[in-house]
């Protein structure tokens, strides 16, 4: 017996007879079962897209509707209409995938496809501009979050419910590898589509939502059995508070405050995480408590879904803020260094980080049909080493890489991520009772969301302090050395470092943009077109950046190593339907 916090984790039979029904009969039609992994599989990839897809289309949605992210008070709306669908995913994933098992999870999928497709109509009409237009974005983007998690809640119970148990493995792995994949392709999108029209990144998804909401209606059916059960209103309501005022103190904790680089001290992170954190306790406590809970704590006694959730999470922490440190590695430094342009860094950052894609896409189907034979342990724990691995060989490249063998590593990361993924989400499902597979899908997201979130502010906050320490004093002397105004040099090179940051990730010009038109013309003109080129900001970050990049490495390293202990400890092969056979099931 292992107990994780006050809960008992035990392998036994009891754990299985605690667990619910039997699984419901597989379908007697075959088509149907790619049928619903064709329709989720488009869901989740197109819900995971939109997750990414303002990332790259960032510079061209401000400057659409004429707003300066870098403006202070401006930075809100860059991070919120990042964040914000993330947050919303987040809290709401298993409260939807427990209104699937209740009320159908085809149709509260069906229900997500209708929502999501009309928040991205809403986003595409956006007529207004400054502050009202940043704020009607948020607004609908929030809403488009709301979509996304019903598709996400529901999609792995369904094909769960859809697929036989010795077919789960590649039907969870495609799944599975669609949805993470779809965070890479969006950044591709975002840079092909937000040159053209900011509103074509928003618009894209409508014709696909339209004609997947109508597929979804017309050939998906729910092969669940219901469970006929109150609605947990006091769970539900404190575990969105709970999360959301903790997430609002991580996002408000990576932005500068009172002349710090970051705002940890600040009374509103202080407060939000504080009492976010005393309101999810309650919500435990609350759990504990009532007949009918939204967050089934007793599937914690499946010693599979217990490791494998575990490890979601950890997996999640550790490579959720690895692409924004990528993308800021790529577009503040090395593209420039190799001759682009700064307006054109966005796009060729999506482009170059495709290996980890090609890597996620062959080795998650493998690897979940593998599972399927020889089961999630060996898979998942193998992924999460080579992760780690992958991480360590990025520590040891140079600031100014060698593509090729940058590359490799993404690949070698993306295969690992993708051994990982899909044998784990198996594991995960399969250990679940088939009336708690909503619940217990949704509760895996919720962990990977919410993972996802925190690695942001843990990695901003790393990065952030790593350049705190000496990039003032750096890039200060360097504006000296090119003739500017020690009085100004001075000023910009006390700007919080996290202003440097979010101009390369916008694909501006940070220099030129910090200083303005009206400084650089009491500038020599060589000196002027030294300080906005595509070598001296580079230059200068290289140093202070590598101390940032390397702590965060480490981090995501620990990371992947605990998550591959926690997966080498769910024990062997374990799929509860097969355990229900063998026992009497008592009243739920």
């Amino acid at each position: 017996m292992v107990y994780l916090g006050r809960i008992a984790v035990t392998v036994d039979r009891r754990s299985a007879e605690a667990a619910g029904p039997a699984d419901p009969a597989v379908p007697v039609d075959d088509h149907y079962k790619w049928v619903a992994l064709t329709n989720t599989t488009a869901g989740v990839l197109l819900a995971t897209i939109d997750a990414s897809i303002l990332i790259i289309a960032m510079p061209d949605i401000f400057r659409g509707i004429k707003l300066d992210p870098l403006v202070p008070g401006n930075s809100v709306y860059l991070l919120w209409l990042i964040l914000g669908y993330l947050v919303t995913g987040s809290v709401l994933v298993v409260s939807l995938g427990r209104l699937g098992d209740m009320y159908g999870r085809v149709r509260m999928y069906n229900l997500g496809f209708v929502i999501y497709t009309t928040a991205s109509l809403f986003l595409t009409i956006d007529w207004m501009t400054g502050h009202e237009g940043a704020l009607w974005l948020l607004v609908w983007r929030v809403v488009q979050g709301v979509g996304g998690a019903f598709l996400v809640g529901n999609s792995g119970a369904i094909l769960t419910d859809a697929f036989p148990v010795h077919q789960r493995g590649l039907a969870l792995g495609i799944n599975n590898v669609a949805g993470i994949s779809g965070t890479f392709i969006g950044l591709v999108l975002g840079g092909l589509l937000a040159p053209i029209s900011w509103r074509l990144v928003f618009l894209i998804s409508v014709p696909t939502g339209v004609f997947g909401t109508i597929w979804a209606y017309r050939r998906l059916h729910d092969l669940s059995q219901r469970t006929k059960q109150p609605i947990d209103w006091a769970g539900n309501l404190t575990f969105a508070a709970g999360l959301i005022l903790v997430m609002i103190g991580v996002t408000y904790g990576i932005q500068p405050y009172g002349g710090h680089p970051l705002g940890w001290t600040s009374p509103l992170v202080i407060t939000c995480v504080t009492v976010g954190v005393l309101v999810l306790a309650a919500f435990g406590l609350i759990e504990t408590r009532v007949r009918y809970p939204m967050f089934r704590l007793s599937l914690f006694r499946i010693k599979a879904f217990t490791f494998g959730t575990i490890s979601t999470f950890l997996a999640a922490l550790g490579r959720g803020g690895l692409m924004f440190m990528l993308i800021i590695w790529l577009q503040g430094i090395w593209l420039p260094l190799h001759g682009y342009s700064f307006a054109r860094t966005p796009f060729w950052a999506g482009v170059y980080m495709l290996p980890m894609t090609v890597g996620f896409l062959v080795a998650g189907p493998i690897a979940g049909r593998l599972s399927d034979r020889f089961g999630s342990r060996p898979f998942a724990t193998g992924g999460m080493l080579a992760a780690a691995g992958a991480f360590v060989l990025l520590e040891l490249l140079p600031i100014n890489f060698s593509y090729p063998a940058f590359a490799g590593i993404l690949l070698l990361n993306g295969l690992a991520m993708g051994a990982f993924s899909a044998p784990n989400r198996v594991g995960v499902m399969n250990s679940l009772p088939a009336r708690h597979r909503g619940a217990g899908g949704g509760m895996n997201s919720t962990f990977m969301n919410s993972a996802q979130v925190f690695s942001l502010g843990i990695f901003f906050s790393l990065m952030i302090a790593g350049l705190a320490a000496t990039l003032p004093r750096t890039l200060s002397s360097g504006l000296i050395a090119q003739g500017v105004a020690p009085g100004t040099a001075q000023q910009i090179g006390h700007l919080p470092p996290i202003s440097i940051l979010f101009a390369s990730f916008l694909g501006y010009n940070p220099i030129g943009h910090l200083l303005g038109a009206g400084a650089l013309l009491h500038l020599p003109a060589a000196k002027a077109a030294e300080l906005t080129g595509r070598s001296f900001l580079p230059g200068l970050l290289t140093g202070p950046f590598r101390t940032g990049l390397h702590i965060a490495f480490a981090f995501s390293i620990a990371c992947c190593l605990i998550a591959a202990a926690a997966s080498w400890s769910r024990g062997g092969r374990y799929v509860a339907a097969e355990h229900e056979l063998t026992s009497k099931q008592p009243s739920d």
